[in-house]
């Protein structure tokens, strides 16, 4: 499921739903065609350096100059916060995350580390490098609503998938059974280069060099599996629809622990304490 391209290099998979592929992360962009400023909402901020992509997709889609309504995050890992500061504040847009993820997305606290130990391939490996620091939205950032609905998109509820980050969130809408499952899981292996540049679609357990609470992990993928979704889009990896990816979607649920959980690694048998030593008990 490529979808069709459109200006901004934007593959479009509905007629509100399209996404943006930097280097080796989507970026999802919700709101019909020519929805004008305000009239749509961006799901994650991608990677540094990806500001002038994301803002010339949104533009060919909605519209010169228009700003979202919110931004949206699944997490606040690197590649999904990338240039959240610079559009935050050049498009007065507020942000809404999971409490849970507030502390990286206020400055306060650094993400544990990225554990290189999983095995998989180049990017496992390097993934020492990649930055944990927090970003600084606090003057925009907000708390999605306790009532599970999405601040300016009726239809779209927010459901909390823990593992891949304390505050991992997905979204869903029931009308149409779409699901944008960020880094609950994802549908490229992603701890390969090649494979995460080549997008062979397949359904994969989290990034595993950043997951860091496997139990958690595995309960947030049983319960997007048991929604029955038609159409998905994930942080990494090509969107997926039908009733081939449903069956691989309940199958990674049923094996998680034989096929989405490291032999080895450092937060394999005990899940990453959160680094400004505050309780991590999911919702």
């Amino acid at each position: 499921m490529k979808g069709e391209e459109s200006a901004g290099g934007l593959r479009i998979i509905g007629p509100d739903i399209a996404y943006r592929r930097i280097v080796f992360v989507n970026v999802v962009f919700l709101g019909p065609a020519g929805a004008g400023d305000r009239g749509w909402v961006l799901v994650d901020a991608g990677l540094p350096a990806s500001r002038g992509a994301i803002v010339e997709a949104a533009e060919g889609r909605f519209g010169p100059g228009a700003r979202p309504s919110a931004i949206l995050l699944t997490h606040g890992h690197f590649d999904h916060v990338g240039v959240l500061e610079d559009l935050a504040a050049d498009w007065d847009a507020p942000v809404f995350a999971h409490p849970l993820e507030h502390p990286y997305l206020n400055g306060t606290a650094a993400y544990p580390a990225p554990d290189p130990g999983v095995g998989g391939g180049l990017l496992a490996r390097l993934s020492p490098l990649f930055p944990t620091k927090p970003v600084d939205v606090a003057d925009r950032l907000a708390p999605l609503p306790q009532d599970g609905t999405v601040p300016t998109l009726p239809g779209w509820r927010w459901i909390h998938t823990p593992g891949h980050a304390p505050g991992h969130v997905s979204f869903w809408r029931e009308s149409d059974r779409t699901l944008v499952a960020g880094d609950a899981f994802v549908t490229t292996a992603q701890e390969s280069a090649y494979a995460a540049l080549t997008q062979e679609p397949e359904l994969h357990g989290p990034p595993m060099y950043l997951t860091t609470a496997w139990d958690d992990a595995r309960r947030s993928v049983e319960a997007l599996a048991a929604l029955q979704p038609d159409r998905v889009v994930t942080g990494h990896g090509r969107p997926l629809q039908g009733p081939e990816m449903r069956r691989a979607l309940d199958t990674l649920a049923r094996d998680f622990d034989a096929v989405a959980i490291p032999r080895s690694g450092r937060y394999v048998a005990e899940p990453a304490a959160p680094q400004d030593g505050s309780a991590y008990r999911p919702a």
